[in-house]
């Protein structure tokens, strides 16, 4: 049992983070425009444990969706198993329990009171999904973002919505990109920093969405215990936190034109210059000087404030002889080089 855990923990690793439906639903409420009349993806998945089907199936009329589709991969640990929260309130019977453990898509073109209880609900999804055997289906492969058929189902979504795998990251980006999709999804801070992300923020392709900071997810039992940011809840469930998780996205939102409100006044002896490039160092997007209008290199975390309309992104981390920035023959952690725009 124990090689059987350490197996599946390598195979998957530690990709299985599950997002709580508060964290969607507080992220989601600022973009609401941009759903009406579209179909959703979320294809990282699965619809008896993700919070994103759940959200998306409470939501589907508000929202005025024109369709869902969530898919499965079968290497999922907690498919129908693992996670003692399932999006519906009542257990699953036999036939559910069975196809949660195949790889399969469900598709909901609407949500109505089928169940015929006075309501729209998830019990009417739930009615559904035991009752209409074209809403859930297999698939013939492994369900793989990657794989032909998931593809196929990409190109016929407007707005895909889900937390990848974190692994996986740089080949979930470059899948929407290729083929031109709108998206909202979870990843790492550290995401900023990948040669393949960070030209994609500089050219306003991608950018931040609402959150940024600290996050807690459900994680699988053969999650090995941790110091911090781990815990295990009164129900036996796992949980880990990570502080440097944020939404990305190409989807506009309010706070992207907001103006960063500047209070500091340059003074030199507070703003070191590079030794290889001609720009000031700011250790905190606070800091941000007033009356400079030169390139400054700020934090990664300035992109959580970033106005495309304040500042112009120049490039990143790297001076001009190639090298990190530095200050003394120091370099402090990753830089993005900014100006303001007048």
């Amino acid at each position: 049992m124990a090689n059987k855990s350490l197996h599946r923990a390598k195979n998957a690793k530690e990709d299985e983070f599950y997002t709580q439906i508060d964290d969607i639903a507080a992220e989601l409420h600022h973009y609401s425009q941009h759903f009406k009349g579209k179909t959703v993806l979320c294809n990282c998945d699965d619809p008896y444990e993700s919070n994103f089907f759940k959200y998306f199936a409470l939501n589907f009329n508000q929202l005025q969706l024109k369709k869902l589709i969530a898919t499965c991969y079968d290497g999922s640990p907690v498919a129908g198993t693992q996670l003692k929260l399932t999006i519906f309130d009542t257990t699953h019977n036999d036939t559910a329990s069975v196809k949660t453990r195949v790889p399969h898509k469900i598709i909901i073109t609407e949500v109505t009171d089928v169940n015929g209880d006075g309501a729209v609900d998830l019990a009417d999804v739930e009615y559904l999904i035991k009752n209409d055997k074209n809403v859930l289906t297999t698939l013939k492969g492994n369900g793989d973002f990657r794989s032909k058929e998931c593809i196929e189902l990409l190109k016929e979504a407007d707005i895909v919505v889900t937390n990848p795998p974190f692994s996986l990251f740089r080949e979930y980006i470059a899948q929407l990109i290729q083929y031109e999709k709108k998206f909202l999804i979870i990843g790492s801070q550290n995401a900023i920093t990948y040669k393949e992300i960070f030209p994609l923020i500089k050219s306003n392709k991608l950018w931040l969405g609402f959150k940024a900071g600290d996050m807690s997810f459900c994680v699988p039992n053969y999650y090995e215990e941790r110091q911090t940011r781990f815990w295990i809840d009164d129900n036996g469930q796992k949980w880990r936190s990570m502080g440097n998780i944020c939404w990305f996205t190409n989807l506009d939102h309010s706070k992207r034109h907001e103006t960063l409100d500047l209070y500091k006044v340059y003074n030199p002896d507070e703003y070191p210059h590079y030794d290889n490039y001609d720009a000031i160092n700011v250790d905190k997007t606070s800091d941000i000087p007033l009356g400079y209008d030169g390139v400054m290199g700020v934090p990664i975390t300035f992109l959580d404030k970033y106005n495309p309309e304040q500042f112009e992104i120049i490039k990143f981390r790297k001076g001009n002889d190639g090298k990190d920035l530095s200050i003394n023959g120091k370099c402090p952690y990753f830089r993005i080089l900014i100006r303001k725009k007048q």
